[in-house]
């Protein structure tokens, strides 16, 4: 395994000669004789450095990540975040979903790195590669100490998730969104029972994720839900998108966005492999819709995002936009003065 190639510049595993984030001697590899980790095996390594820049040409929305765990037991067929396995020589199929490495450092890693006078108290985002709350979080318990990191730093950050094990952090969730700004959103893509036991076998089931987003609304921190991936001929039918949305809306989602299936090298490969062995009338059809490369045509995606947009909006809840505006309170008409009392000078209010 190619350990050194985990490096402090790129977080990726470039290849070049940086110092590694971990050496080989560093490394603890444990495996555990219970049902609910039978056939997976965690590589403990003590990393260098937790919080990652993001590499200038990602689409991401957001410049820093902090990820405690790569490979991941959800198991998702069409997981982007395959790729990084082979980094590491490990296998971007089977191995992805069963050869879990953890930085059981990592809360206080960025405790220290949060502390530094470098460090400019930046948006964290964290889910965004492998989820943090999957099911190697219940044995390690790393997320209670990166929350209460950034939570004593007052550091915003947000975090994506398929996992019900956050719920087992809401206090902290609460507390955090005391004093900084926090966002949750859940990924629930589709509803279908059948279409999420082949292609999701390790995560929660999408109702129990929609659980997850009523809970924390419920306790004040508003969730929303990224509907992604819509899986082209799999769950793209208008009566599954209206399906998909009404349940969205039913459990008090703050926003709902689409996201259409992308094929990155890694997961392409093993995506194509489950679609031909569970669908394989629909193997052409993939052909030629990503024909271009990893992302579906403009055309495709435009459509999904325009029906969902308008579901969503019919069900009273819609994506998030740079520059809506927000829901403000309605005004409170003043107290009338007394007679004769004299109207007050106005006030310049300050925005904080």
């Amino acid at each position: 395994m190619r350990w050194e190639n985990l490096t402090v510049e790129s977080g990726s595993g470039s290849g070049r000669g940086d110092a590694a984030l971990f050496g080989a001697d560093a490394v603890t590899t444990r495996t555990f004789d219970s049902p609910e980790f039978r056939g997976i095996t965690f590589h403990e390594i003590r990393a260098r450095s937790i919080i990652n820049r993001v590499p200038g040409a990602s689409r991401m929305p957001f410049e820093w990540t902090v990820n405690p765990y790569r490979g991941c037991t959800h198991a998702c067929v069409y997981c982007f975040a395959r790729k990084t396995h082979s980094y590491l020589d490990l296998d971007t199929g089977l191995g992805f979903d069963s050869q879990i490495v953890v930085k059981v450092n990592a809360p206080e890693l960025l405790r220290h790195q949060l502390g530094s006078r470098r460090w400019l108290g930046d948006h964290i985002a964290m889910g965004t590669n492998v989820d943090c709350y999957q099911r190697a979080e219940g044995r390690y318990r790393l997320m209670p100490g990166i929350l209460t990191a950034l939570r004593d730093h007052a550091n915003p950050f947000s975090i994506l998730t398929k996992g019900t094990l956050i719920l087992r952090d809401l206090d902290l969730l609460v507390q955090a969104s005391q004093v900084t700004d926090v966002g949750i959103s859940v990924s629930v893509g589709f509803t279908d029972p059948e279409l999420w036991r082949t292609v999701e076998p390790g995560t929660p089931a999408p109702e129990r994720r929609l659980d997850v987003v009523r809970t924390l609304g419920e306790h004040g921190i508003g969730c929303g839900v990224l509907m992604a991936p819509v899986l082209p001929f799999l769950s793209d039918h208008p009566a599954q998108l209206r399906a998909t949305v009404r349940a969205v809306a039913a459990a008090g989602a703050t926003s709902v966005t689409p996201l259409v299936l992308h094929l990155r090298p890694g997961a392409r490969e093993w995506y194509m492999a489950w679609l031909g062995h569970h669908h394989p009338h629909l193997v052409r059809r993939y052909e030629r819709l990503y024909a271009e490369g990893a992302y579906a045509p403009k055309w495709y995606q435009r459509r999904i995002t325009g029906l969902v947009h308008d579901l969503a909006q019919e069900y009273g809840i819609g994506p998030t936009r740079a520059g809506m505006p927000r829901r403000l309170p309605a005004p409170v008409e003043p107290e009338p003065l007394a007679p004769g009392t004299a109207t007050p000078e106005p006030v310049q209010l300050s925005l904080l």
